[in-house]
């Protein structure tokens, strides 16, 4: 294939630059910054993919942020690629403000109480539905009996509390990245426009010069 490396990443490694890219986060944020503000589209379309994009960082829907993102972008008629890059705010740095924002939130909703340590067992109760899901799933083809008491337990106690919980600061958010991102879009879009036009306008004042000089040339001659 034409994308695929010459020299494949072990496993390890590649976890280890998700957790931790080379260059540390700081650099993969101003190479998204970058790459966001260059993106050919309207400051307020783009601004529309940024607040689907951060919104759905505050769902519990793991592995399925990009495809939410896209699907919430396109409902909102905003850019699609600005949403998939706006859920870089989901990272490690960021998740347990996130999850605890959330949860919190949604234990008080709901008229529960966040339990103490029960962030600390966030990734045992991850682990425990997704064993469940593998082993049922195992079970389908086997004689193996299904135990779906993981997962209730996970549905109980993380997904539904950090579903309902997530909206509130999600939509909190997003809103302030959206008015952020608005005039800092259209300040640079200004900007690159003032500079491509003076680049063009040096370049026709070059070109112009150098017919001159070859008239003149001519005359000579």
């Amino acid at each position: 294939m034409i994308f695929k490396r010459r020299d494949p990443k072990p496993t390890l490694r590649a976890v280890a630059e998700f957790l931790w890219p080379r260059g540390g986060w700081t650099r993969a944020f101003h190479y998204v910054k970058h790459r966001m503000k260059r993106l050919p589209d309207s400051p307020e379309r783009i601004a529309r993919g940024v607040w689907a994009g951060v919104f759905v960082t505050f769902t519990p829907l793991f592995g399925m942020h990009f495809v939410f993102a896209a699907l919430l972008a396109r409902m909102m008629k905003g850019n699609i690629l600005a949403s998939l890059m706006a859920t870089f705010v989901g990272n490690p740095l960021t998740f347990v403000f996130i999850a605890l924002s959330s949860l919190k939130t949604g234990h008080l909703i709901l008229g529960t109480e966040l339990e103490e340590g029960e962030l600390r067992a966030l990734s045992r109760k991850f682990g425990d539905a997704g064993s469940d899901l593998w082993h049922n799933f195992i079970a389908v083809f086997t004689d193996a009996k299904m135990d779906w008491s993981g997962l209730t337990i996970f549905s109980r106690e993380v997904f539904y509390p950090y579903l309902i919980g997530g909206i509130i600061p999600g939509v909190i958010c997003a809103t302030a990245a959206y008015y952020l991102m608005v005039p800092l879009l259209q300040a640079y879009q200004k900007r690159r426009r003032g500079l491509i036009k003076a680049k063009f306008e040096a370049l026709k004042q070059k070109t112009a010069a150098k017919a001159e000089a070859k008239r003149k040339a001519d005359e000579v001659k």
